[in-house]
């Protein structure tokens, strides 16, 4: 995007020189033919001129953008121009020949100036030092370079390269083929340790001289073209670009057992290329020729990122430079016009429901709702913002102390006015009526318009927070009825902005760095110190821990879709986690993480609406992504039947059962109904659960789900779907919360869960212990288990209830012969009216070959049969000869 073109009559037919402000990037400084430096800022308006005695050889400016030095052909006298005054002084270098290079030090305050006879001169910016050193070329000094290190390397037209100390010592020397024109230091590649020194020096043409090795290494290029034109600093993992003048630029390696090897060639231009300039804050390289520039991406050298055509410029481009940010793009052409390009906008940008405000251009915002289908509105600001804010009705834009508010009619776009706040803003949020801006550890809260509101003046604007309290805030969030805010002592607060007072605190164990809520304020995520994630819900001042939560997340924004109010995604630089908060769950509520998609390089999330995530990207335009986990909301037919049940999935984890209904259809699998049904169980949606059962067949269920649907008391609902599910652990406990605890005994009585029936009794109901202990005692009976099963036999016992009793004493008789105590049981068995009882323990007698005791209760129960035969086995004759009358059998007789 152009920002700004510069056509001076007095450039016209010259080559152009321009230097962008080191750091910062706020200032261009351009000169041609006129004999004048003239300064502009980033915006094309001219903020100073400097008048020269001659023509400008040099300029530079020092490490922090703060002080420009020129020199001039006619001049010994240097001239400074200092960027935080507006001032022009000048310093009389003591040379009497002519100047011709100028460079400031990397790291320091040392300005190194050049002359026609090879002579040098270190100037010292702070101390207003000048060291001279004669001789240091034989002939005119052309180009030049800085280390990290403070060592000085010259090259010059006597084809010879100095390396010097910053007193001026010359530590290396050596001479070159042809003459250098530009030189840079760099770190060469090798197979040692990984060091950040840089030793190596890289001149023009077909030199590297290693510092180290103390010798010049040739790289072995094939000369198909006539010149080449200038090598690119390093980047990447130790490659250099260089530039041939008849359109084509190649990438080859420094790796001292690759030396010289082509990595990558590209002609990017026909007939003619004059630069190449590398960003790496950027991570671009753009070359420029013929009347075009194109830009490619360091990470993928085949991919072009951007062309840039200059119809007009029919004589060609000359030179370009990006500010160190890589924000802007100088060109400068050689009709003697420069252009300036933005390349990289400040990722502003904000959101209030479904409307959007981002910043577009250095200058201006732009306000959408793609949603609602409203057409783009731009506005033109004062000042390049460093906040952006979008309101109900309003936008605010700001830099330091200062905002700018407007109106946003129907039609038009209204400046209201600007504020001063008490310190450089932080961030800004907006309302319907009110602004809140952050600054320097305060909030303060006032109303955008107070004008004809008839607002109390007390309810106009409060800071927060009071003075008596001695806490830092973090960060804040505005929603249409709160201010809430988070303070470096783990406070969450929440301001009720109708009743003007605090209504809400929760204390968290370390400070809060981040709040996000929700449309309706209702539940906030919130990140803290730890990088760990949580949302709080002020309604029952609960907080939920956000799982698998990312340290790098930089952001997290909430589902506008009003049908889908749980879902909110976390994102990073590289990527957006879907999280689903299930609030009425029969588990209880808990986060769930849904997936994971890939974001595109430097794309900033502004709004989720239904699964679709809306963008600001650097060029100041927006993209829409949809979230991998919505992947349902395509045309469910052109899927198979796999995508599908992944789909079906991804529907019950986010409760879009409307969606899983339609891919059950599809499927037409009862594993799938079953799978849906479950999930509407989960998340209590019953009468959605009774349709699903009702089409899959389970007239069981349905008539079950039938007869709870209309249970108020949440607990007690949630316990009978527990139960539903066999999830009976859980159902006690939903149960036992509930207004009706004693249907935890019921369900566990019905499932002859005895032993929990019991400890439930003991709690709930302890009259229906004994009957609870019988018919535990029955089962651990069966089980084998007879020494608890007495116990419980004995427990049965009422004294109140005579048939249950019965069934008690029975079993008392029976667990005893069964253990061995052989006279209690025989003794209550005897005592005992049934006869069944003294045949069946006379049975275990017999089997125990008790036989004189199973005889007797034989006898007793009036089985003559039975005891005659037990006596025969006995050779109890005697007692044979008194039953044989009573006895059928003829067997016995």
């Amino acid at each position: 995007q152009q920002v700004f073109s510069l056509y001076e009559k007095a450039w016209s037919g010259s080559p152009v020189q321009f230097a962008w402000q080191k750091t910062l990037g706020n200032f261009l400084a351009v000169t041609g033919g006129d004999r004048a430096v003239k300064i502009f800022d980033r915006h094309g308006q001219k903020k100073n001129e400097i008048s020269l005695p001659g023509t400008c050889i040099a300029m530079d400016w020092d490490k922090d953008g703060d002080t420009l030095a020129i020199i001039t052909d006619k001049s010994s006298t240097i001239f400074l121009w200092d960027a935080i005054t507006n001032k022009t002084s000048q310093v009389d270098s003591g040379m009497r020949d002519g100047m011709s290079f100028l460079l400031w030090s990397r790291v320091g305050a040392l300005l190194a100036v050049g002359t026609t006879k090879g002579n040098l001169l270190l100037y010292n910016r702070q101390t207003s030092r000048k060291i001279s050193v004669l001789g240091k070329h034989t002939k005119r000094i052309t180009c030049g370079c800085w280390s990290i290190e403070n060592l000085l390397a010259l090259g010059g037209e006597d084809k010879m390269i100095t390396i010097s100390n910053q007193e001026g010592d010359t530590i290396r020397q050596t001479s070159v083929s042809s003459d250098p024109s530009d030189m840079q230091f760099s770190v060469m590649k090798t197979d040692e340790r990984v060091s950040t020194r840089e030793s190596t020096v890289r001149s023009h043409y077909k030199i590297l001289y290693s510092l180290r090795e103390k010798c010049s290494l040739h790289i072995a290029l094939i000369d198909l073209f006539s010149k080449l034109l200038l090598f690119c600093n390093r980047y990447g993992d130790g490659y250099i670009m260089i530039g041939f003048s008849q359109g084509c630029f190649v990438v080859i390696s420094t790796h001292i057992r690759e030396i010289g090897q082509e990595v990558f060639q590209a002609h990017n231009h026909k007939d003619n290329l004059s630069s190449i300039a590398i960003s790496q804050s950027l991570n671009k390289a753009a070359s420029c020729g013929d009347n075009c520039i194109k830009i490619h991406d360091l990470t993928d050298m085949k991919e072009m990122y951007a062309i840039i055509n200059l119809d007009d410029e029919n004589k060609g481009v000359d030179q370009m430079a990006w500010t160190d940010d890589g924000q802007l793009l100088a060109v400068s052409t050689r009709r003697g016009s420069l252009h300036v390009f933005l390349t990289k906008l400040p990722i502003l940008g904000d959101a209030c429901g479904t409307r959007i405000a981002y910043l577009t251009s250095l200058l201006e915002v732009t306000i959408a709702n793609h949603v609602e289908s409203e057409p783009p509105v731009t506005v033109s600001v004062e000042v390049e913002p460093s906040f952006v804010a979008i309101g109900v009705y309003h936008l605010a834009v700001g830099m330091n102390n200062r905002a700018w508010f407007y109106a946003l009619g129907e039609n038009n776009v209204k400046k209201l006015k600007d504020v001063e706040y008490l310190g450089t803003v932080a961030s800004m949020h907006l309302n319907s009526d009110y602004a809140a801006a952050l600054f320097e550890g305060k909030v303060q809260l006032h109303m955008i318009e107070s004008e004809g509101l008839c607002a109390q003046e007390e309810r106009e604007t409060r800071l927060f927070p009071d003075d008596d309290d001695k806490y830092q805030i973090l960060c804040h969030a505005l929603t249409s009825d709160f201010l809430i805010y988070g303070t470096d002592t783990g406070g969450i607060h929440y301001f009720y902005i109708e009743d003007w007072q605090y209504v809400n605190e929760y204390r968290h164990p370390v400070s809060v760095r981040k709040v996000f809520p929700d449309p309706n304020g209702t539940r906030m995520a919130f990140i803290d110190d730890k990088s760990d994630g949580f949302v709080y819900c002020p309604v029952n001042d609960r907080v939920y821990e956000i799982p698998n939560f990312s340290p790098t997340i930089k952001g997290i924004l909430w589902e506008n879709w009003p049908m889908d109010k749980g879902v909110f995604v976390a994102f990073d630089d590289d990527k957006v986690y879907t999280y689903v908060f299930h609030k009425d769950a029969i588990q209880g509520s808990r986060i769930i993480l849904a997936g994971g998609t890939e974001v595109p390089y430097s794309h900033k999330p502004l709004l989720l609406y239904n699964g679709e995530l809306t963008c600001q990207t650097q060029s100041g335009k927006t993209n829409n992504i949809y979230l991998s986990t919505h992947s349902f909301l395509g045309n469910l037919k052109d899927f198979g039947p796999d995508m599908l049940r992944q789909m079906l999935t991804q529907t019950l984890m986010l409760k879009r059962f409307s969606e899983a209904w339609e891919i059950c259809i599809l499927l037409n699998e009862q594993s799938c109904w079953n799978e849906l049904a479950k999930a509407c169980l989960h998340h209590m949606e019953v009468d959605f659960a009774i349709r699903v059962y009702r089409t899959s067949g389970n007239a069981g269920m349905v008539m079950s789900l039938e007869q709870v649907k209309g249970i108020e008391d949440h607990n007690l609902l949630a316990g009978h779907l527990a139960m539903f599910t066999s999830d009976f652990n859980l159902a006690q406990d939903l149960y036992l919360a509930s207004s009706c605890p004693i249907a935890a005994l019921e369900m566990r009585k019905d499932l002859q869960h005895w032993d929990r029936a019991l400890q439930l009794a003991k709690r709930l109901a302890p009259d229906q212990i004994p009957f609870i202990s019988k018919e535990y005692a029955v089962q651990l009976e069966f089980m084998g288990d007879y020494v608890n099963a007495l116990a419980h036999y004995e427990k049965g016992i009422t004294g109140n209830n005579e048939e249950h009793d019965e069934i008690c004493l029975a079993g008392v008789a029976q667990m005893s012969i069964r253990l061995g105590d052989i006279r209690r049981g025989v003794n209550q068995a005897i005592k005992h009216p049934s006869r069944i009882l003294k045949r069946d323990c006379g049975a275990i007698l017999e089997n125990m070959k008790q036989f004189s005791e199973a005889a007797q209760l034989y006898e007793k129960g009036q089985y003559h049969d039975k005891a005659a035969s037990v006596y025969i086995r006995c050779k109890n004759w005697a007692k044979v000869g008194e039953l044989l009358p009573q006895v059928s059998s003829p067997k016995i007789h």
